[in-house]
């Protein structure tokens, strides 16, 4: 039975190298899967998903107004499962797409992606996944005291951590670090002897 899965995490928790294994084992299986990433995020290129680990796989680049039930339905070739990485910015009507996905073509999505901000607020798209999704996975990292890290803190270039400023900002090691709630909230990105 197909069913929404939502695997979330903080930054640098191995979602993209999951997704990408994920990918690979339907392959090898001879099923046909169909990854996706939002256009927004073109850190490794347009349609392209890179793992830090230096894994990387093409994928389908939407757009925010893309309807994606209709982009899987009419998709040219069988599609066995669709894949997504960075769902936190699925819109909530993309995100209800992926539940008719399942429902109606009976075709399982495995979306991947963060949960909240930097500010501790939830994306419209980890909102909705939330709300619908049939499973949920926590995927694990840690914070540099070795405590699970579970927020995402944007730095800037000296490695103060930053509150204020737009949801969306696209960046990766040298803009964000995950850190536990203690550290987080304490706005300690670094431990005390790499403070400047």
């Amino acid at each position: 039975m197909a069913s929404l899965h939502y695997k979330y995490a903080a930054m640098n928790s191995g979602k993209s190298t999951q997704l990408i294994q994920a990918h690979f084992n339907y392959v090898e299986r001879g099923m046909t899967p169909l990854a996706m990433i939002p256009a927004i995020d073109d850190r490794a290129g347009q349609g392209v998903i890179c793992a830090r680990i230096g894994l990387s796989l093409d994928a389908y680049a939407f757009q925010v107004q893309e309807d994606l039930y209709q982009l899987v339905a009419t998709w040219p070739d069988p599609v066995d499962v669709v894949i997504v990485d960075e769902a936190q910015f699925l819109t909530k009507v993309q995100v209800y797409q992926l539940a008719h996905i399942v429902d109606q073509c009976k075709i399982p999505v495995i979306a991947y992606g963060l949960k909240t901000d930097f500010k501790c607020e939830l994306f419209e798209g980890a909102y909705h996944l939330l709300c619908l999704a049939d499973k949920f996975e926590e995927l694990k990292t840690v914070c540099w005291c070795g405590n699970k890290a579970h927020f995402n803190a944007r730095v800037d270039q000296e490695g103060a951590i930053l509150r204020d400023g737009e949801q969306v900002e696209i960046g990766g090691n040298e803009r964000y670090i995950a850190l536990c709630r203690k550290h987080f909230l304490q706005g300690m990105a670094f431990p005390p002897r790499h403070q400047q």
